[in-house]
C-alpha cells in the first residue's frame, strides 16, 4: 500500500476514524473524572552504610555488598515490616476493619495477614539510583491515612531492621553466658586443686622452701666435702711410719722444747762424761734425766698420734652422717622438685583456665551490649505528610494518552474496514486488481461545470 492509497482510505473513512477517535477520548476523560481520587504519601528514609558499628567499632563488610540496597527494599516488602505496621497502627482492633475482614474472606485466616496483603498491594519502594535513600509510597484515597500508613512502614522497617541485627546478638550472648558459666567452673576447679594440694602437702610458698632445702642441700655438701678432705689427710698421717714427720708433731711447742732439752742435755753429757767418766753420779744423773725426757717425747709423739687416730676415726663418722644426711637432703629435694612440677602444672591449668574465662567472659560481655543496643544505621530523612493534591487519576496524562490510543485505534478501524470492503480509489488499485496496464485516466466530470446561484448550467 502507497501513500497516496493510505490517505484516499483515510479520506474516504475520516468518519468512522473521527468517531473512534472521538469516542476513545470521551471514555478516558470521563473514567478519568469518575474514578475515585487516590492520594500518594512518601518517606524517605536513609542508610548509613560507612560508619563503623557503634558497639564493636568495626566497618561491617555486609552493607558494602551491592546486593545490601535491594535487600533492605526486600525488607520492606516483607510480611513481617506489614504485620508490624498492622500491630502498631492498632488496626485489627477496628470494627470497620473487622467487617471487611469477615466480608472478603468470610472469617478464614488471619486478620492481621489479610491486612498486611492489603498494605502491600497500595505499597510502592523505590531506591534512589546512586544514593542510599529509599522512598517508601504509599497511595491511599485518604490522604491522612496514607502519610500515616507510609510513615508507619518507615517506622516498622527500622525496628525490624534492628531486631534483625539484635537478634543473632542475642542468641550469642545466651550461648557465651552458659560459656562463660562453663569456664568459671573449670577455673574454680583448678584453684580448688590447687589449693587442696597444697595443703595436703603443707605448701605454703614453694619457691621460698625449695631455696632453702636447696641452700641447705649446698651446705651438707661442702661440710662433707670438707669432712672427707679431714679424714683422708689424718689417713695419711695414720699410715706414715715416721710418726715424728707428722706436722703435728713437729709443730709441737711440748714436743720442740723435749727435743731441745735433750739435744741439750746430750750435749752436757758428751763434755762432762770425758772428764767425769760414765760411772760418775753426775754422769748417770743426767742419763737418767735423759731417758725421761725421751719417755716423755716419745709418750707426747704418742698422744699426738693417737689425736690424729682419733680424729680419722671422728671423721669417718661425721662423714658417715653427713652422707646420711646429704642422701635424706637429696631426696627431700627431689621430693620438693617433684611438688613443684605437680604444682607448675596446677598453676598452668589455672592460668589456661583464666585465660579462657578472660577470653569467653569478654565476648559475652561485648554480645550482651550488643544485644541490648537500641541503634540503627536507618534515620527516616523525610516522614510523609499528608499531600494536597491526589495523584490518581491523572487527567491531562491520560487524555494525552488517548488521543494517541484514539488516533491508532482509529486509522486501524478505518484500514480495517477498507480491507474488509476492497474499493477502487486510485489507479494503482486497478493495476494491482486487473494486473493490466493503465493506458488513461479521465478526471472527475465535476470539475468541468461551474455552479452559479440558480443551479448547473
Amino acid at each position: 500500500m502507497t501513500l497516496q492509497q493510505f490517505l484516499l482510505i483515510l479520506r474516504a473513512r475520516w468518519m468512522i476514524a473521527l468517531l473512534a477517535f472521538a469516542l476513545t477520548v470521551a471514555t478516558t476523560v470521563a473514567v478519568s473524572l469518575l474514578m475515585a481520587k487516590q492520594y500518594t504519601a512518601s518517606a524517605a528514609v536513609v542508610l548509613d552504610v560507612r560508619s563503623p558499628d557503634p558497639v564493636s567499632g568495626l566497618m561491617l563488610q555486609g552493607m558494602m555488598a551491592p546486593g545490601y540496597m535491594a535487600t533492605q527494599v526486600d525488607i520492606i516488602n516483607s510480611d513481617r515490616v506489614a504485620q508490624a505496621v498492622v500491630k502498631n497502627l492498632r488496626m485489627e482492633s477496628s470494627p470497620a476493619v473487622q467487617a471487611q475482614w469477615q466480608e472478603a474472606t468470610q472469617g478464614k485466616g488471619l486478620l492481621r495477614d489479610w491486612l498486611a496483603t492489603a498494605l502491600q498491594k497500595s505499597l510502592d519502594v523505590k531506591p534512589s539510583r546512586e544514593s542510599n535513600v529509599i522512598n517508601i509510597n504509599y497511595t491511599g484515597a485518604d490522604p491522612e491515612f496514607a502519610a500515616a500508613i507510609a510513615n508507619a512502614f518507615a517506622q516498622a522497617y527500622m525496628d525490624v531492621n534492628l531486631d534483625l541485627r539484635v537478634a543473632p546478638a542475642r542468641q550469642f550472648a545466651a550461648f557465651f553466658e552458659e560459656q562463660t558459666k562453663t569456664a568459671r567452673g573449670r577455673l574454680e576447679a583448678a584453684q580448688q586443686a590447687l589449693s587442696d594440694y597444697q595443703q595436703a602437702n603443707g605448701i605454703t610458698s614453694a619457691d621460698e622452701r625449695m631455696d632453702f632445702e636447696t641452700a641447705k642441700l649446698n651446705e651438707t655438701s661442702s661440710q662433707l666435702t670438707g669432712v672427707q678432705a679431714m679424714t683422708t689427710d689424718s689417713q695419711s698421717k695414720r699410715q706414715n711410719s715416721k710418726a715424728d714427720t707428722v706436722a703435728e708433731v713437729m709443730q709441737s711447742p711440748l714436743i720442740n722444747g723435749l727435743k731441745a732439752d735433750i739435744a741439750r742435755l746430750e750435749a752436757k753429757i758428751t763434755e762432762t762424761s770425758g772428764n767425769l767418766g760414765k760411772n760418775h753420779p753426775q754422769i748417770q744423773r743426767s742419763e737418767a734425766e735423759l731417758a725421761t725426757l725421751k719417755a716423755q717425747l716419745d709418750a707426747e709423739t704418742r698422744k699426738i698420734t693417737a689425736s690424729i687416730d682419733t680424729t680419722y676415726q671422728v671423721g669417718k663418722q661425721r662423714e658417715a652422717q653427713l652422707q646420711g644426711a646429704l642422701a635424706a637432703q637429696k631426696a627431700r629435694v627431689l621430693e620438693l622438685n617433684k611438688q613443684r612440677d605437680e604444682l607448675n602444672v596446677l598453676r598452668r591449668d589455672i592460668e589456661s583456665a583464666q585465660r579462657a574465662f578472660e577470653i569467653v567472659s569478654q565476648r559475652a560481655s561485648q554480645t550482651n551490649i550488643e544485644s541490648q543496643t537500641n541503634q540503627t544505621n536507618i534515620a527516616v530523612l523525610n516522614p510523609a505528610s499528608a499531600p494536597p493534591a491526589p495523584s490518581k487519576p491523572r487527567v491531562f496524562i491520560n487524555v494525552l494518552v488517548s488521543v494517541f490510543l484514539g488516533t491508532l485505534l482509529g486509522v486501524g478501524l478505518a484500514l480495517l474496514l477498507e480491507l474488509m470492503n476492497r474499493r477502487v480509489r486510485s489507479t494503482d488499485d486497478l493495476v494491482e486488481a486487473l494486473e493490466l496496464p493503465v493506458l488513461g485516466a479521465i478526471s472527475s466530470a465535476s470539475g468541468m461545470f461551474k455552479r452559479t446561484a440558480l443551479g448547473v448550467r
